[in-house]
């Protein structure tokens, strides 16, 4: 069970102040936020929830908040009309598909892609989206598969379709301690592009381990030598704008979920049509044929979306998508991307000052210290006035106790993990030794123990109704730790396994 922090004196350079004299040194330290003071407006109006509940929601890079006018909407919708299956003419079926089209068409719009240049397919998440590709995308003895270091697993995962096809996988390297890519190596290895097949390159927008964003340059940088590209937007779209007229990658992923919160189980991959007509799907589904024969065995898929689109969608929460997409439009996109560039800064700023009465560092910042490139997802370590690493997991369970919701572990992006937490390829290959089947809490056990390292940490992230007051409250719980021993904590009562939290009898 948990136990409590026990207080001993702050050191002189980081006495406790109000908020209210926190916040005048925030503005005057950065002050372009007021500028988004309609924010807080929205938050009281379409969120007071959090309050209510007395919540400081910290994890926008795992999942956003729904407003509570896009529920009213969307079950007005469903209230007042009746849908059906859209594989049909019938009325029911004809209004489905209206409001299906309808969603498809407002997000390209939203992304400013042309209709005549991007399709929309829907899919369950992101990581739907992925599998997409991978598993069609045509790879072959000598094409090559070519992705960062930093990039989510379900983008790693591409890699077992591209090896199962004989094509090469590469991986190009970050550098520390900001974690961005290494843009001399990257360059060599686009410059080295197979000729006469389909090559593939793929990096996210924005990392969701260190919230460092990406140059989206490489994209024409890429396809000029001939790649197709893959950027993963999920944890970059929430708080930015991304202008697919501009840009022009190939394939991109799209979780609605992160971006306002609700329908979850609806994602998106807006795909280039000519970049779409290069792949080659592995089987056909209910709604993905215009003609399919038994006696025949043989069939005709259907052209672009219609193609992917298996089985049948979810027609009744996809209309939510659109509904979402204009409370997003309302709110403004570049007023959340601003907000989070200022709490996001003074967050930092925060983090770094605080040290233990014998001047060592209680927080450690995996990337960028400051807000250039950068996004709204802060991860850190905790260590004690000893520099041992307080175990993330009990931190997590004592922020609960505060009601605070931040997320722990490695966030499904192990590449940029192992590099920002100094782990080997040795040190994971005792991940893997002689074909055993290690749980993650075993080689958590392995890493921390016999080697002083950790494999996971904390991320804090803010987003669209992140105000000045969450951070200030994460800032007052991260104080708690300074001159505390990491045995003077307690123990932690659960474990993780993969992404899903294991408790005791449960």
């Amino acid at each position: 069970m948990s136990t409590l922090i026990k207080k001993s004196p702050r050191p002189n350079n980081d006495s406790p102040e109000s908020i209210a004299e926190a916040l005048a040194a925030f503005k005057k330290a950065y002050p372009t936020y007021e500028t988004t003071e309609s924010l807080d407006n929205l938050r009281a109006r379409d969120y007071a929830r959090l309050e209510v509940t007395n919540q400081v929601y910290l994890d926008y890079t795992g999942g956003g908040l729904y407003g509570e006018s896009q529920l009213r909407d969307h079950l007005a919708l469903l209230q007042a009309n009746v849908f059906g299956n859209p594989h049909s003419n019938n009325p029911t079926s004809l209004a489905t598909t209206e409001v299906v089209e309808r969603s498809r068409a407002a997000v390209l719009r939203y992304f400013n892609a042309s209709p005549e240049e991007y399709v929309a397919i829907f899919t369950a998440n992101a990581s739907g989206a992925l599998k997409l590709v991978g598993e069609s995308y045509p790879f072959q003895p000598g094409s090559r598969y070519l992705l960062t270091f930093d990039n989510h697993n379900s983008v790693n995962g591409l890699r077992e379709f591209a090896r199962a096809k004989g094509a090469r996988v590469t991986y190009a390297p970050l550098v520390s301690p900001e974690l961005r890519l290494d843009r001399a190596r990257l360059a060599a290895e686009l410059a080295e592009v197979p000729t006469g097949v389909a090559n593939l390159f793929a990096f996210p927008a924005q990392s969701n381990f260190s919230g460092v964003q990406h140059p989206l340059e490489l994209i024409a940088e890429a396809r000029a030598f001939g790649w197709d590209v893959l950027v993963d937007c999920a944890a970059f779209a929430p708080s930015n704008r991304l202008d697919l007229s501009r840009w022009q990658p190939d394939f991109v992923p799209i979780s609605f979920y992160k971006m306002f919160g609700y329908p979850t189980g609806v994602g998106c991959l807006i795909a280039r049509k000519v970049a779409l007509a290069k792949l080659r799907r592995p089987w056909f589904a209910g709604g993905t044929v215009i003609l399919a024969s038994v006696q025949a065995m043989k069939h005709h898929l259907a052209e672009n979306e219609a193609g992917f689109e298996d089985g049948t969608i979810d027609y009744l929460n996809i209309p939510a998508v659109e509904i979402g997409l204009k409370h997003l439009t309302a709110v403004n996109i570049d007023l959340i991307h601003e907000r989070v560039r200022c709490l996001t800064g003074w967050l930092l700023d925060q983090l770094l000052a605080l040290r233990h009465s014998n001047g060592k560092p209680l927080v450690r910042i995996y990337g960028p210290v400051e807000t250039h490139m950068r996004g709204g997802t802060i991860t850190i370590n905790l260590y004690d006035p000893n520099g041992n690493l307080i175990d993330y997991r009990r931190v997590e369970e004592l922020a609960g106790e505060a009601n605070i919701s931040l997320r722990t572990g490695c966030f499904c992006n192990p590449g940029a993990g192992e590099l920002a937490e100094g782990l080997t390829a040795a040190d994971m290959a005792a991940g893997f030794e002689a074909g055993r089947r290690m749980a993650f809490p075993l080689f958590l056990s392995l890493i921390q123990h016999q080697q002083g390292k950790s494999a996971g940490a904390i991320r804090i992230s803010v987003g669209m109704v992140s105000n000045f007051a969450d951070v200030f409250r994460f800032r007052a719980f991260a104080r708690s730790f300074l001159d505390q021993s990491s045995e003077s904590l307690g123990e932690v009562s659960f474990d993780i396994e993969t992404c899903r939290v294991i408790r005791d009898g449960s």
